[in-house]
C-alpha cells in the first residue's frame, strides 16, 4: 500500500516502546527519591518527544526526509512545551491530589502500585497515541496536501493549547482572582482551550500520516483514543466534575462551548 516500509515500521514499534518505557522508568526512580509522583505528568510530553526522535533516527533510509523532520519537530515542540508548562505549574507544590487519592488506600507498596497503574500505563498510552508519529516516518513518497493540512491543524492546536495555558497562568498569578473562574480570552470561546488544542494537535499529526493509506490505517486509533481521553476520560469530563461546584460555573457553562470553540452566548 503506497510503498509503506512495513518492515522498518514493525521494528520501530519496539524501539518506540523502549523509548517510552525508558522515560517512564527514569521518571519513576526520580519520583520515588523525591516522594512525589506528580512529576509523571512532566514525563508525558517528554516521552512523546523521545519516541519521535528515536523513530526519526530509526527510519533513516526508509521514509521521506522532509516528512520525518516535520513530524519529529512538531511532536517534540508540542511535547517539550507541555512538559515545561506542567513543570512550572507544579513547582513548589506537594503531591497531586489525584495521586494522593489513588495511592491512599493501596494495600502493600504504593510505589509499586504507582509503577504499574500510572507509569507503565502512561508509557503504554504514549506508545499507542504516538502511532501516527511513528508511521509517518516510514512513508517514502514526498509530502502532499495532507501533510500541509496536518501542519496547519497542528499549529491551530498549539495556539489554543499554549495560549489557553498562558492566559490561565496569568489569571491565577493575580491574587485578586483567587477562587474566581477564568472566563476571558480563549476561555470565553471554549471551556477547555487546552484540551481542544490537544485534540487538534493529534488529528493534525494523523493527517500527516495520511499521505499513505497504510500509515493512516494503522494509526487512526491514535487520534480516536486521544479524543476519548480528552472528552470522556481524564480531560474534560474529570475537570468539569471538579469545577461544577464552583460559584458561577453553571452560568459560565451555559454561555460557553464545552469543547469546540464558538462565540459565547449572550447573557439572558
Amino acid at each position: 500500500m503506497n510503498g509503506f516500509a512495513w518492515g522498518g515500521f514493525a521494528v520501530n514499534l519496539a524501539w518506540a516502546a523502549a523509548a517510552a518505557l525508558a522515560v517512564m522508568l527514569v521518571t519513576f526512580a526520580v519520583a520515588v527519591r523525591k516522594g512525589v509522583h506528580r512529576i509523571v505528568d512532566v514525563a508525558w510530553g517528554i516521552a512523546f518527544a523521545a519516541v519521535a526522535v528515536v523513530s526519526c533516527a530509526a527510519s533513516a533510509g526508509d521514509g521521506d526526509a522532509g516528512r520525518r523532520v516535520l513530524v519529529t519537530a512538531l511532536t517534540a515542540v508540542w511535547g517539550l512545551r507541555l512538559a515545561v508548562h506542567i513543570g512550572r505549574r507544579g513547582r513548589g507544590h506537594g503531591e497531586d491530589p489525584r495521586y494522593e487519592k489513588l495511592l491512599a488506600k493501596v494495600p502493600g507498596s504504593a510505589d509499586l502500585y504507582a509503577l504499574r497503574m500510572v507509569y507503565l500505563l502512561q508509557g503504554g498510552l504514549v506508545w499507542l497515541v504516538s502511532l501516527p508519529v511513528q508511521a509517518a516516518q516510514y512513508i517514502p513518497s514526498p509530502m502532499t496536501g495532507f501533510a500541509v493540512a496536518g501542519a496547519v491543524l497542528w499549529a491551530v492546536g498549539l495556539v489554543f493549547e499554549a495560549g489557553g495555558d498562558a492566559q490561565l497562568a496569568r489569571f491565577k498569578a493575580d491574587p485578586a482572582n483567587k477562587g474566581r473562574l477564568m472566563t476571558r480570552g480563549l476561555w470565553s470561546w471554549t471551556r477547555h482551550p487546552n484540551y481542544f488544542g490537544d485534540f487538534c494537535v493529534w488529528w493534525g499529526l494523523f493527517l500527516i500520516a495520511c499521505d499513505s493509506a497504510a500509515a493512516a490505517a494503522v494509526s487512526v486509533v491514535s487520534p480516536l483514543a486521544m479524543s476519548l481521553l480528552l472528552t470522556r476520560g481524564s480531560g474534560k469530563a474529570l475537570l468539569e466534575r471538579h469545577m461544577s461546584e464552583r460559584p458561577g460555573y453553571a452560568a459560565y457553562a451555559a454561555r460557553t462551548s464545552g469543547f469546540f470553540p464558538r462565540p459565547p452566548r449572550k447573557r439572558t
